[in-house]
């Protein structure tokens, strides 16, 4: 976890003479860094385990297949 983080809370801190709209970026920026928005995006609806699985086990398909594509000789 990064130091400037705490308890799960993102700080920007605005500097003199920035524009709010300079800081607002950088806290989307860090927000995103930190996997706040990828974790809304996950939790935003309940996944049956199931479909969990079927989720994880396409993504690993597509992990392979690009693997593949990459080590592929031409």
């Amino acid at each position: 976890m990064r130091k400037d983080v705490i308890a799960g809370m993102t700080k920007v801190k605005v500097k003199d003479n920035e524009p709010i709209e300079k800081a607002i970026r950088r806290f989307k920026k860090k927000c995103e860094k930190d996997g706040i928005i990828q974790d809304m995006r996950k939790k935003a609806r309940f996944l049956k385990p199931s479909e969990r699985r079927r989720k994880k086990a396409l993504k690993a398909e597509k992990r392979r297949r690009t693997e593949a594509l990459k080590t592929r000789e031409y």
